[in-house]
């Protein structure tokens, strides 16, 4: 089925937007542990796969013809979570166990406990290596699911995902596309230069990555990582590609860290952290209006 055909309005993904940044922020404070700026800052993009372009079903996760995701940087897991629980893998309720000794949701991605969950992540840059092996078996097996894998810029500082995009292009796999979440922070950092966006030097903020990428033999494309307009379109160039060019596809979304919550946005301190009470409605506040309904 066309994923645009299908897709909700833009109003509609905002909303679940500012919903799933409200999830990560509450649980992370409930659980008392959890990162909270590259989670933040990856929320449009995952609501944008999960409600606007992945071939999946909630129903039945395991679904052989589905595809893939995998969520390289893997501490942003509770991103992921909250996108889940409310595209129906979960209750939303479940959230609450994040981080609990016996919760299907760990810190790091699980996919022996958790729905919806393609890859177990966590050690930084093994998840690109990982779709690219998926997307390859497709190829090899005659399979018509496509593998997306999502990083953070400061993961691009790992060997191993540069090996996979020396290799990836010569197995012409282009139904590989890998995200990169270019929020411009990482946990510790040079201090910032004229040119870096926020309070650290950004860690590839200073690389012409589109450049990196086409030498590499990859179709680039960079977009502003929160405008919905430009995602969709991204992935349309997406689905265009696919079958055709013979050549994997990054999306270099730019995107800022703690993205959505006034304390939390472009600070390098709120890579994790526990939010106050007073915080708490400050946020509920900023995402969900005065009266803290959702969507």
């Amino acid at each position: 089925m066309d994923a645009a055909a299908t897709r909700p309005p833009n109003d509609e993904l905002a909303a679940l937007a500012r919903e799933a940044r409200w999830r990560i922020v509450e649980t992370v404070a409930a659980s008392k542990a959890g990162h909270i700026g590259g989670p933040l800052s990856a929320t449009d993009l995952l609501i944008a796969l999960y409600f606007a372009q992945l071939a999946i079903d909630p129903a039945d996760p395991q679904r052989e013809d589905r595809d893939r995701f995998i969520l390289s940087k893997g501490h942003s897991a509770i991103g992921l979570y909250a996108v889940l629980a409310l595209r129906g893998y979960f209750p939303v309720e479940e959230l609450a166990t994040f981080d609990h000794g016996d919760s299907r949701l760990q810190g790091h991605p699980d996919m022996l406990l958790t729905p919806g969950i393609d890859a177990s992540t966590g050690s930084l840059g093994q998840g690109l290596s990982a779709g690219a092996g998926m997307a390859l078996g497709a190829k090899r097996l005659g399979r018509d699911f496509h593998t997306w894998v999502m990083v953070g810029d400061g993961e691009l500082e790992e060997g191993m995902v540069w090996e996979t995009v020396l290799s990836a292009p010569r197995f012409g796999l282009d139904n590989l596309t890998l995200i990169i979440d270019l929020n411009g922070l990482q946990q510790y950092g040079w201090p910032a230069g004229d040119a870096d966006r926020f309070d650290r030097s950004e860690p590839v903020g200073h690389v012409d990555l589109e450049r990196v990428f086409t030498g590499f033999g990859w179709n680039a494309l960079t977009i502003d990582g929160h405008d919905f307009d430009a995602i969709l379109g991204a992935f349309d160039r997406v689905t265009a590609d696919r079958g055709v060019s013979g050549r994997p596809t990054v999306i270099i979304a730019r995107t800022a860290k703690g993205r959505g919550i006034s304390f939390t946005e472009g600070t390098y301190r709120w890579h994790n952290g526990v939010a106050t009470e007073e915080q708490l409605e400050t946020a509920r506040t900023e995402l969900l209006g005065a009266t803290g309904a959702g969507r």
